[in-house]
């Protein structure tokens, strides 16, 4: 299988190419008012406004460096709503892919460890590799919120 490499603070991480739809240039995001920290704001994706998730900020609770090759991923998601939908992930290091059976991934029980979105790490001669399941990246509140219908205002 293919996987898109991340790397953060010299830890590595793979999203599967499946999930993903594009590979976008760094960009600055439209802020929401009142979202939690994570989200970043929105972008305009071909008429779609997708919210964008910081996963510096999530995996290392600080904002991602602007870098040329920090980019915003769009992986799919599907919710409980009609229809599949984008989520934009900015990622650091997001620029090379690598291909691993998905049998290499194994689940890392470590006590205490909360990280729901890691499906397992794989290890190789550089070292450690973090699955990314995107439909685990945040806690269901945040998970949800981004999807919800807009509230009327009228």
């Amino acid at each position: 299988m293919l996987f898109l490499l991340l790397q953060l603070d010299g830890d590595r991480y793979a999203l599967d190419i499946r999930e993903i739809a594009d590979v976008l240039p760094f960009m600055d995001c439209k802020t929401v008012p009142g979202a939690p920290p994570e989200v970043s704001g929105i972008i305009d994706y071909g008429g779609e406004a997708v919210p964008v998730i910081d996963l510096s900020r999530l995996l290392a609770n600080r904002l991602a460096h602007r870098r040329l090759s920090t980019r915003i991923v769009l992986v799919r998601r599907s919710t409980d709503l009609p229809g599949p939908r984008l989520l934009g992930l900015i990622a650091e290091r997001a620029t090379e892919t690598v291909r691993r059976d998905l049998a290499d991934f194994r689940p890392l029980a470590v006590a205490g460890a909360s990280a729901p979105y890691c499906c397992g790490v794989a290890l190789d001669a550089e070292g450690p590799l973090h699955l990314i399941h995107c439909g685990r990246l945040l806690p269901e509140p945040t998970h949800r919120a981004p999807f919800e219908p807009a509230v009327s205002c009228g």
